[in-house]
């Protein structure tokens, strides 16, 4: 029982500088693929830092358009949460919300109930095609998105004439409205859409309410609004109030608790496309490496090569991968396949100790026909060393002259 407990591992089994040998590649490239993702993780978070805060001084931010209509008597105030865009809105008020999309499903309804028929503006920054939907009933996105960037007006909305062309192209919106305006139409659909309350009385003073869905941010961004007619529109769009209310949805707002929102919902969607895209990669990779599938094809080789060559060539392969434990294995299984039919025991019980031991001790006599010896002869543990294993070798060859002597 302690030999059993104690046998060291057998020689077949790789060893830690082979393991690290084969691993190191796969290794170094998780290092690089994980260096690069930091490098472009840090460099994207300084280009995009206040990305669409008018507090933000950042190529990204919006201080610009900010102070612009700050000098047109307008002024801007921000809000995180779900409760102050819902209390700022009013007729006197325009409210931007910057990104729609991270606003729940709940919350996108509780919006527009507050902002319907308020009488104020509402501008939509490229909402997605479910977040439209919910705040702007009636208008629907296009999976598709607008090839150019740069789009002409195309429309008779007054503050779209007066800009000329703009970077509103990204995505694309169409609308069941009749008197909705569609402006920077690419491929035949709006890239900007204004659409007029229809809950606003017809009486009430001053400019009546309305929703505006914007395809792009591009106009908003401090790098982008001298190009074009990008400030014209940004500051038409944005100052035709007294006031307006900056909305910065965040995903640690709590005005909406009873609306449950997994782990997949909180990830942005360039991390599930990406993960994808590793599966697939990772699939096509355990293709190109696999086996090919089906069934071995024989072939024939082209000379005939000997029994004592191939016994030779195999022996080589054992001494260079050190598999003394397999080497016997195979020596004393073949001497054990032979002597099984001399002894009068059938070949299928050739390898169980209960059935050849008792014949093979009968069948010999002298010190051979020891039951112990003969059991650590044919059943015993692997040789420690090339010394050990020729002398196994040595061993077995005698066991079976002398079975074999009349």
């Amino acid at each position: 029982m302690t030999t059993e407990a104690t046998l060291p591992t057998t020689s077949a089994s790789p060893s830690a500088r082979q393991v690290w040998t084969r691993a190191r590649g796969i290794a170094l490239a998780l290092v690089v693929l994980l260096a690069g993702a930091v490098a472009i993780a840090v460099v994207r978070s300084d280009a995009r830092h206040g990305q669409l805060d008018p507090r933000s001084a950042d190529p990204y931010g919006s201080r610009a358009v900010a102070e612009l209509l700050a000098d047109r008597g307008v002024s801007t105030r921000v809000v995180t949460t779900l409760d102050d865009a819902r209390a700022a809105a009013g007729p006197d008020t325009t409210l931007l919300v910057a990104v729609p999309d991270l606003l729940t499903e709940r919350q996108q309804t509780q919006l527009h109930s507050a902002t319907a028929g308020s009488g104020g503006r509402t501008l939509l920054v490229a909402p997605g095609g479910p977040a439209v939907e919910r705040l702007a009933p009636g208008v629907t996105a296009d999976p598709a998105l607008s090839f150019d960037s740069t789009l002409a007006p195309a429309c008779d909305l007054p503050a779209a004439r007066r800009a000329g062309t703009a970077d509103t192209g990204g995505l694309r919106y169409s609308s069941s409205h009749i008197e909705a305006d569609a402006c920077y139409p690419s491929r035949r659909l709006a890239t900007l859409l204004r659409i007029p309350d229809a809950a606003d009385e017809p009486a009430r003073e001053g400019t009546p309410g309305d929703t505006v869905v914007l395809g792009a941010p591009d106009i908003l961004y401090n790098n982008h609004l001298d190009e074009h007619g990008n400030a014209s529109l940004a500051l038409q769009l944005l100052g035709s109030r007294d006031h307006l209310v900056w909305y910065l949805p965040s995903v640690s707002d709590t005005t909406a608790p009873d609306d449950e929102r997994s782990f997949f919902d909180l990830l942005p969607s360039g991390w599930l496309w990406g993960t994808l895209q590793l599966f697939i990669a990772a699939a096509i990779a355990a293709l190109w490496r696999a086996r090919r599938l089906g069934p071995l094809v024989p072939e024939k080789l082209p000379v005939a090569i000997r029994a004592s060559e191939t016994a030779e060539g195999r022996a080589r392969l054992y001494r260079k991968a050190n598999a003394r434990d397999r080497a016997a294995t195979a020596l004393r299984s073949a001497t054990r396949t032979r002597l099984a039919p001399l002894v009068g025991t059938p070949v299928a019980q050739a390898h169980t100790p209960e059935a050849l031991l008792p014949a093979l001790s009968a069948h010999l006599r002298g010190e051979h026909g020891d039951g112990q010896t003969l059991h650590t002869l044919l059943f015993g543990p692997p040789p420690g060393d090339d010394a050990a294993l020729i002398a196994l070798a040595d061993q077995l060859d005698a066991l079976e002259r002398e079975v074999r002597r009349p």
